[in-house]
């Protein structure tokens, strides 16, 4: 193959759909493809005319006219033209004009439909350009991820491997040990009438029977732990231990529909685990100083990192990443709570932001807050509470989630108050939408409790969500707000990039990507009172209350997963080349075939903001 194919088999090496091709056929296309040199005003493709070629755009510019000569695109190097026309009997229907000179390579129509026929890949391809061509992307990323993760999105009921070992409540103790015993097991789940009533373990035989002298032929209902935690087979493996870590326990029932399935230790997920986030959780919860933790934080990278590599999906990454975060923040309450005392009054500490939502990426900052019960008095607890919250939160520092450059922070006293004073806080924002209320409004909706008295967060979450609802201006205003970070895409389908300062010519992923997503599935869940905080969730919520179409929830989804999976990648390749990750991309670094469906995903969710524009307009929220 001489120099001038060799350039022309690099070139479309690097061009989606033709790098996913086999070696072989690249080759072969070298010598198949022609070279077209085009001057300024060269009429490539006629409308109304028959064309018989696919176009690759190796240099230079075209555009893309309609039969009245109204300008429908541009495309520029790597971009790929006339196979519509190919596809619908050979006639074309819009015009394709050279506006700036330069090469095109040439491919007969024929060797480009056998093609098509032999690689169903290279056809998908040239599908229907947007909210379809995204889906089918997504679905090829999340098939691949979920063969590469393996066991790090491994569900509990995977790890049931023998029929549960049941004890009744009314027999005896002796013959609860000699079951144990038997059956080789270090711990029994005990039942009434077919259903789960507690645990009985191998600690509750030394603590509750040797240790107190109890005689053998008690009943095991008087010494098993009753109500004991437990999750359903498809809660992951990583929610299991980070559950169990929480409450200090090493058996976790697993219950389905009310009706015991098996039984899983911290041994067999950690076993099955190891390197992985589940592993990094059992970890932190093992270490009992902020050093400790420090160490097992400086996993992380290397964590988002493997499971970028792995193909994991965005929301994978988000959950599973959170889950460090979570871990880290509940183990420095437990370790505050140790040096500074049993605290004085209920209370619940809140994630706020992408904690809260479970979409944490690499180095987040921190947002959170602490809710108090009403029985608060600042000068009897409030310095308890203000030692404590300043210490988890220079702890979160210290493992790399750094202050909050708003300062919303639970060591922060104006976000660490009692129950009404979080209520008159809402209420102030909900009837009131001005500007900074609607910010506020774009972090404290999005909370979630981590640690303390749930009932407290329940109650608050109920007051805020009724009185939101309710209220369809305050909705109306959200809507409006959330329209405020449009998509960088520009009229033709070119991406608009930063302006000036350190981050110019890039994209922004986060404000301009995933950001306005995140506000669209706010407004809706918002809109009819639903209490998930997950995007994902909140899409899915929406869609079956109504408040949302089944097909733009299911393409919002698409475009929030596209662009969560870009932005991890970019992440993970500053992190290996050692450099601070952050959320601005240049369009240099994208492939081919990331360019083009982050079109589509900026496209879709360009068609749901103009959606929600018209109906925030017509007043149709509430």
């Amino acid at each position: 193959m001489d120099s001038e194919l060799d350039s022309i088999r690099a070139f479309l090496a690097e061009q989606d759909p033709f790098e996913g091709l086999p070696g072989d056929v690249l080759d072969e296309l070298a010598t198949q493809f022609s070279e077209v040199r085009a001057k300024v005003g060269a009429e490539l493709i006629t409308a109304g005319k028959k064309n018989r070629y696919l176009y690759v755009v190796r240099s230079g510019a075209v555009e893309v006219l309609s039969q009245d000569e109204s300008l429908l695109a541009q495309f520029g190097e790597g971009d790929v033209f006339g196979q519509r026309s190919l596809l619908s009997g050979g006639i074309a229907i819009s015009t394709v004009r050279v506006i700036e000179a330069g090469s095109l390579l040439r491919l007969d129509g024929e060797r480009f439909h056998s093609l098509c026929d032999e690689y169903p890949g290279f056809r998908y391809f040239f599908g229907p350009i947007g909210a379809r061509r995204l889906r089918g992307a997504v679905q090829i990323m999340e098939h691949e991820g979920a063969q590469n993760l393996g066991l790090l999105t491994t569900s509990l009921g995977d790890f049931i491997t023998r029929p549960p070992i049941c004890i009744a409540s009314d027999a005896t103790i002796r013959a609860a040990a000699q079951m144990m015993k038997q059956q080789n097991v270090s711990s029994l789940m005990v039942l009434e009438d077919g259903w789960l009533k507690g645990i009985l373990t191998d600690r509750d035989l030394r603590n509750r029977v040797l240790a107190s002298g109890l005689p053998y032929e008690g009943a095991v209902g008087s010494v098993m732990t009753s109500e004991p935690l437990a999750l359903g087979p498809s809660s992951y493996a990583h929610e299991a231990l980070l559950a169990m870590a929480r409450s200090g326990i090493s058996h976790l029932p697993v219950v389905d529909d009310g009706k015991v399935v098996g039984m899983v230790t911290v041994t067999d997920l950690v076993q099955r685990q190891a390197a992985s986030a589940t592993y990094l959780i059992h970890e932190i919860d093992r270490r009992s100083t902020v050093d400790g933790l420090v160490e097992v934080s400086h996993e992380l990278p290397k964590l988002l990192g493997s499971l970028v590599a792995a193909n994991a999906s965005a929301h994978s990454v988000g959950h599973l990443v959170t889950s460090l975060g979570e871990a880290i923040t509940t183990r420095l309450l437990s370790l505050g709570e140790e040096q500074h005392g049993s605290p004085p009054i209920a209370y619940a500490w809140l994630a706020a932001g992408s904690q809260a939502r479970r979409e944490q990426t690499a180095y987040s900052d921190q947002d959170n807050c602490l809710l108090l019960s009403d029985d608060y008095d600042p000068k009897r607890h409030g310095k308890y509470f203000e030692k404590l919250t300043r210490f988890v939160c220079e702890g979160l520092d210290a493992c790399g989630y750094i202050f909050c450059p708003g300062e919303i922070m639970a060591m922060t006293s104006r976000w660490r108050q009692p129950l009404a004073t979080w209520k008159r806080y809402f209420s102030e924002w909900i009837d009131q939408p001005d500007p900074g209320a609607l910010v506020n409004a774009t972090v404290f909706f999005d909370i979630r409790c981590l640690h303390g008295e749930k009932a407290l967060f329940d109650e608050l979450q109920a007051f805020y969500l009724e009185k939101a609802t309710a209220n369809r201006i305050f909705v109306a205003f959200l809507a409006a707000n959330a329209l405020h970070f449009q998509p960088p895409l520009g009229f033709f389908r070119n991406f608009v990039l930063v302006k000036g300062g350190e981050q110019g010519k890039r994209l922004d992923l986060k404000h301009r990507g995933v950001v306005p997503i995140i506000d669209l599935a706010r407004v809706y869940a918002l809109s009819r009172g639903i209490a998930a905080v997950n995007s994902r969730d909140r899409l899915e919520a929406a869609a079956e209350s109504g408040a949302l179409s089944s097909t733009g929830a299911a393409d919002l989804r698409d475009a929030l997963e596209f662009i969560g999976a870009v932005r991890l990648r970019h992440q993970a390749r500053q992190i290996r080349e050692g450099i601070k990750p952050d959320n601005f991309m240049a369009p240099g670094d994208l492939s081919h075939f990331e360019r083009n469906h982050l079109k589509d995903a900026f496209a879709v969710v360009s068609t749901m903001q103009s959606a929600m524009g018209q109906r925030y307009q017509s007043g149709q929220f509430g």
